[in-house]
């Protein structure tokens, strides 16, 4: 009977984290890449630098691609008003496939460390990033 009450809650957990969404910035460049990386990335469907995807948090494959290649992207959950934006401004031929222009201002932190110090990995502020390179 404890699986019966367990599974609910789960479900319930499940529906309040299905609408999220992550963006994820490719960063680093097609030069000196693993063949396994350059690989992820094009299933990504990252194939250029400062191209970017929005991926579904509850996707635990393409999460789990993403985590692979964290030391090459940026990536954290947006909003949805912040996609819609997005979608306005930088709108590709494919529908969540954006490219994006260098940050202005540039990169506050170094674009060759992980998320702490630099800006690879995950980020809790990676709209504020992405909307410098709108």
């Amino acid at each position: 009977m404890s699986n019966e009450v367990a599974s609910p809650i789960g479900k319930e957990s499940k529906k309040t984290q299905g609408n999220r969404k992550i963006l994820v910035v490719r960063i680093a460049g097609q030069v000196k890449n693993k063949i396994k990386d350059n690989e992820t990335l094009k299933r990504l469907k990252l194939e250029k630098k400062f191209t970017s995807t929005l991926v579904e948090e509850t996707d635990a494959i393409r999460m789990g691609m993403v985590r692979a290649v964290s030391h090459m992207v940026a990536f954290g959950s947006v909003t949805e008003e912040f996609i819609k934006e997005l979608k306005k401004k930088r709108a590709g031929t494919t529908e969540n496939i954006f490219h994006l222009h260098p940050p202005v201002g540039g990169f506050k932190k170094s674009s060759k460390v992980a998320a702490p110090k630099g800006i690879l990995g995950k980020h809790e502020d990676i709209s504020k990033l992405a909307g410098r390179m709108l």
